[in-house]
């Protein structure tokens, strides 16, 4: 493969679009669609008693209003689960409608369709609701207890219990010379992508099919459930998610009750239907993330070598379980991150809790796994009076030891293995570039000055470019152009652009000759999505054997007509030329019109393209070489056996404000392993963008529920986000450990920024004020507290 373009600092081809504000949203589209709105539950637990309807039924304007009762076969039934596991015991998904008992605030119970959605929403005003309220549970030691119960026909709220070990535990925590004890708590928080989830569905009674924009991260997968649902041929379904602002994971649950409903109502109707999410809905209607307890004991030497980690912990999944143990699981698997864990064992409960339910959020258990092992080594260090640098060095996995198997499972059930990297060098060059010697200077002099100025590390192993597959599809189009489509949705990670990248690079054509889709079930109707940094990975391997495919086809027509071995040609500047003689060669759009013989009457260069043809075939219009067809395109699909795994170091120092308690950053360091870098102005959008959401989650973000189950800070007034003055300017390095598990030698990235930094934060916060930081996100509030704790 040629290679002029990849590794290159490509200039984003979405930005112009989108930052000129021409970029087409869910919203954007069907304006003269019917609106819906829907009434959701006051209250975390209750049981319905009646709905009254009849008050929204006078509301002139209204087309329709729909509880559960009006829901038939497949709609009626749960919604599905999206990742089945063994020790899944109560695999809880909720209904589209709620049928008779609510479990979260925010519980949709009806739908109303309108004329529009002023008058959808009052005459969803107009339903009344009798409620039996039941005991609720927000807290979640107090669900694992005798406590109420979140559904009241369970016997517990245990949705599973999972344990795996490594090595023997408890026979290296016996005969280990210190042994500690510690207790974290990573807290729930959400990721609020700028756009609210959207949906608009046409469904053609006349023809039968169905057409769904919505604003996922897997179009492919809900077209699959809703063909499904609608009983229709696969081909009768398309999805198509447009320009989408921001997922983080919250968009990537197949189904919320809202992409179930308005396709529905459209075909009840038989007229287009549109919902948009309002920031409230999307507060107490989109899934949540992050709130987890760990239990941890550990075993180390004189010198903080871990002997033994023994890891319990509570996981918060709300009142349902739509993805499943996955984010627990990822929790377990990636804790031990860079560090050599020859005993380990983890257990886990997955806990139902009257809550909003749990998905991943961008990072996906990893941020909490991080956490306490970056505080675990921050403990021991201080317990042992050691530098926590080099109990880091101690404990890291050396780069001869890959592959690495970490010894409990992964996401998709196969082995944890790390495929390569180089962590004792990744860490040298963090500490080389923030200036180890000057940064403790800088903090000296300003504790001299009564300042509260502290130093953060934090070291992480992201696993990325996970299955099962993803596809491609590429075509020579008749002006010499190549299109290429993949299945899966894009919300700014640049996929326009590496995509491009990557067939430019082999089909030897200019960049701004390849146009990239992506989440248009029209064009490529199977794929998995976007989440788990697995894009590049997944789908950009399917664009690299899909434009192989196309190349090879192209390069035994263009041998052919050229009359010259396969092997003699080069591909350049948009033609196949003879190697060594290039004013001997074929553009790829005359090639295009010679592989149809039904279009080169209709091409612009009609004649030239006859001759070619009866050249390449000897007569017009004899039937195609054997093997061959008309047109020149490729569909290929990619199915990695193994994910592979891209790590980092983040270093901060900080400083509180004694005043106002709050949050300075006066540096910050990254270093960062994605293995071969495809476009670098890519990464580091994607590492920079994940600072600022992991600051968020450091120091903001966190979702306030009241004992009643009330999130208390549903809005952007009282849910802090950072704004800009927030985040600070940042050094970005990378390190390039190739992964021997595909050919690109590429690794995942876009959780990278997001994973150590609460960890990172917390420890500099542990660093400046003296004490343990062992939960987050923190706040001022809480930094006063710290600073003048209450008499005993």
């Amino acid at each position: 493969m040629t290679t002029k373009l990849f590794g290159e600092r490509v200039e984003r081809r979405e930005d112009r679009r989108l930052l000129t504000g021409i970029g087409r949203f869910t919203d954007d589209l069907g304006h003269d669609a019917a609106q819906a709105a829907f009434v959701r539950s006051d209250f975390a637990h209750a049981r319905i008693r009646d709905i009254d309807v009849s008050g929204a039924l006078d509301v002139e304007g209204v087309l329709g209003v729909y509880t559960h009762d009006d829901l038939q076969g497949g709609f009626a039934e749960r919604l599905p689960l999206l990742i089945p596991h063994r020790d899944l015991k109560a695999p809880r998904t909720q209904y589209a409608l709620a049928r008779d008992e609510l479990c979260y605030a925010g519980e949709v119970i009806a739908m109303v369709v309108a004329s529009d959605r002023y008058i959808a929403e009052d005459a969803a005003q107009a339903i009344r609701v009798e409620y039996e309220e039941l005991p609720v549970v927000v807290d979640l030691e107090q669900a694992v207890g005798a406590g109420p119960l979140t559904h009241s026909d369970a016997a517990d709220n245990i949705g599973a219990h999972v344990s795996e070990m490594k090595g023997d535990v408890e026979i290296a925590l016996a005969s280990a010379p210190h042994v500690f004890k510690w207790r974290f708590r990573p807290e729930r928080s959400a990721s609020m992508p700028m756009e609210g989830r959207a949906v608009f569905a046409r469904y053609d009674a006349g023809q039968d099919t169905l057409e769904v924009y919505d604003s996922t991260q897997a179009p492919t997968g809900i077209r699959a459930g809703l063909a499904e649902l609608f009983e229709l041929d696969w081909d009768r379904v398309h999805v198509i998610a447009p320009d989408v602002g921001g997922g983080f994971g919250v968009k990537v649950m197949q189904f919320y009750p809202e992409e179930v409903l308005v396709p529905w109502a459209s075909r009840q109707l038989g007229m287009p239907v549109k919902w948009t999410e309002d920031r409230r809905e999307h507060f107490i209607g989109s899934n949540q993330e992050r709130g987890q307890i760990h239990e941890v004991r550990v075993g180390v030497d004189a010198e903080g070598r871990i002997l033994a980690l023994d890891v319990r912990f509570l996981h918060d999944t709300g009142a349902y379980c739509p993805y499943g143990l996955i984010v627990p699981i990822i929790t377990a698997a990636q804790l031990p991150g860079p560090y050599r864990l020859s005993n380990y064992r983890y257990s886990f409960w997955s806990v139902f809790t009257n809550t909003v339910p749990v998905s991943p959020y961008r990072g996906a258990g990893r941020p909490q796994a991080v956490f306490v092992m970056e505080r675990v080594i921050e403990h021991v260090a201080r317990e042992l009076g050691l530098d926590s640098l080099d109990v880091r060095r101690r404990n890291f996995i050396q780069p001869d030891e890959f592959p690495y198997d970490v010894g409990v499972s992964w996401q998709d059930g196969g082995p944890t293995v790390y495929d390569s990297g180089d962590y004792p060098s990744g860490f040298q060059l963090l500490l080389d570039s923030i200036g180890l010697d000057r940064a403790r200077q800088q903090q000296a002099e300003a504790r001299a000055e009564g300042r509260l100025v502290g130093l953060g590390v934090g070291c992480y192993v992201e696993g990325t470019g996970i299955g099962p597959y993803e596809g491609a599809t590429i075509s020579i189009l008749p002006d010499g152009t190549v299109s290429a489509a993949t299945g899966l949705s894009t919300q700014g990670q640049g996929h326009e652009t590496i995509f491009a990248q990557i067939v430019a690079d082999e089909l030897g054509v200019p960049l701004e000759r390849v146009s990239v889709t992506t989440g248009d079930t029209r064009r490529i109707g199977f794929g998995v999505g976007t989440f788990a940094s697995r894009s590049a990975v997944v789908a950009g391997h399917a664009m690299l054997r899909a434009a192989r495919s196309l190349r090879d086809q192209t390069a035994r027509l263009a041998s052919t007509t050229l009359e010259v071995a396969v092997e003699d040609l080069v591909f350049e500047a948009g033609a196949v030329h003879v190697r060594g003689v290039p004013e001997k060669s074929v553009p790829l759009a005359r090639l295009t019109l010679v592989s149809n013989p039904l279009r080169y009457a209709y091409g612009r260069d009609a004649r030239l393209a006859a001759e070619l043809a009866q050249r390449a075939y000897a007569k017009a219009d004899r039937p195609l070489p054997e093997g061959s067809r008309p047109g020149l395109s490729a569909l290929e699909y990619y199915s990695p056996a193994a994910g592979v795994f891209g790590y980092g170091m983040h270093a901060a120092l900080v400083e509180v404000d004694r005043r106002t308690c709050n949050l300075r950053i006066l540096r910050y360091v990254i270093v960062h392993d994605c293995g071969r870098i495809i476009n670098p102005l890519i990464v580091d959008g994607q590492v920079l963008g994940g600072l600022a959401q992991g600051i968020g989650g450091a120091f903001y973000e966190r979702i306030h529920y009241s004992p009643e189950g009330q999130i208390q800070n549903a809005s952007f007034m009282d849910f802090l986000i950072p704004y800009a003055t927030e985040i600070p300017p940042v050094e970005l390095h990378h390190l390039e450990t190739p992964s021997p598990r595909n050919e690109l030698g590429v690794k995942g990235v876009g959780e990278a920024g997001t994973i150590p930094v609460p960890a990172v934060i917390a420890n500099g916060l542990s660093d400046a004020l003296g004490v343990a930081i062992d939960h987050v996100p923190l706040s001022p509030e809480e930094i006063f507290q710290l600073l003048h704790p209450e008499p005993k």
